[in-house]
């Protein structure tokens, strides 16, 4: 049986989907999520990582600083946990922008991997 790879990083986990052909499946996922949360963030399948990566961030910066509670919403639907989002140091907007990005990231990751082993 597979085991749930477990990237500590953005940057490992986006290398992780890529390597084990989930990577549509993982813009797929993240894309339908955000409609769930009426929030706009088209993920085309020709999008790179490293364009995932931008995107979403500037997309979750953005929402820090103008749509608070909309953004708590989304990481309601994309079901992070609170706890991990209470532990992030909010001090630097862009820090935590990122490092929200890799959680929300990381549990569509989860969604997706799941998915795909447990069918």
């Amino acid at each position: 049986m597979n085991m749930l790879p477990n990237p500590s990083s953005t940057d490992e986990l986006l290398e992780v989907a890529m390597g084990s052909s989930l990577y549509t499946d993982l813009l797929i996922q993240l894309e339908k999520d955000f409609k769930l949360a009426s929030e706009d963030f088209d993920c085309p399948p020709s999008m790179t990582p490293a364009e995932l990566k931008s995107q979403l961030t500037d997309r979750i910066h953005h929402l820090l600083h103008f749509k608070y509670a909309e953004l708590l919403n989304l990481l309601y639907i994309f079901d992070v946990p609170e706890n991990a989002f209470k532990q992030l140091d909010g001090n630097d907007f862009m820090q935590l922008s990122e490092e929200l990005g890799f959680l929300i990231l990381r549990r569509e990751w989860m969604k997706v991997w799941f998915r795909k082993n447990w069918k």
